[in-house]
């Protein structure tokens, strides 16, 4: 006999019917809401920096189109550098929220402020770009700005962190809290320093300072968080 076949309505009607999740479930799609919207900002900021890098204009070349594309050498600088940071700040945002079982209202805004610091970096990058090799205050200021972004970076990371240290009901299961503690001075503390150091390189020079950002880069490359877990009790 062949299968009877289901009215239209009631093939319309069976998306309808959904498993109900458990609480633990939607506190979890919370946290995987918040991390698919960072990961879109920090994607479009990442994005934002090749716009910097401009094609030579063939009409107006007086020069080869080699030495043309040489002579943007800041521009490449710049964007090789504020990409790997930006790359490096998503690879660390993954590591934390690895830790996070919960979220709230002050993780939401204190996760905001931290990419409200990060969309500013494109702008920073082509300033930064623009002004490497003019010298004096201009290149100065531009070295100044570009810092002090990347400070607040810094400033508005650590601040997360912290605090999901310092709530234990947003970790995850099992997350060793003494070993986030332990690991604060390294993630955050360090990674302060360095940046309030290169404001201070950015009043001497400002091709020097944006090496020092690209060598604060290369040490947030190595994992400065460590996400451990208690063994289950028996």
């Amino acid at each position: 006999m062949s299968a009877v076949k289901q009215p239209a309505t009631a093939r319309r009607r069976a998306p309808l019917i959904r498993r109900v999740s458990s609480p633990r479930e939607q506190r979890l799609s919370e946290t995987d809401r918040t991390e698919a919207f960072s990961d879109d900002v920090l994607a479009i900021a990442v994005t934002l920096l090749v716009l910097d890098v401009s094609v030579p204009v063939r009409d107006a070349l007086h020069t080869s189109l080699a030495t043309a594309l040489s002579r943007q050498w800041p521009s490449y600088a710049a964007y090789v550098t504020s990409f790997l940071v930006i790359g490096i700040i998503w690879v660390n945002h993954h590591a934390v929220f690895e830790l996070i079982g919960v979220v709230n209202r002050t993780t939401l805004f204190l996760n905001l402020m931290l990419l409200m610091s990060v969309v500013a970096i494109p702008f920073t990058t082509a300033l930064l770009s623009e002004y490497l090799t003019v010298g004096g205050g201009d290149a100065r200021a531009a070295a100044l700005v570009y810092s002090a972004v990347m400070l607040a970076v810094s400033g508005a990371f650590a601040g997360l962190y912290i605090y999901v240290v310092r709530n234990k009901a947003l970790l995850a299961e099992g997350v060793d809290t003494q070993a986030m503690r332990a690991s604060f001075v390294r993630f955050s503390v360090v990674g302060m320093v360095f940046y309030v150091a290169t404001l201070v390189v950015a009043l001497f020079s400002a091709p020097l300072c944006l090496l020092a950002h690209l060598l604060i880069a290369l040490y947030y490359c190595f994992e400065q968080i460590r996400p451990t877990r208690r063994p289950a009790e028996t």
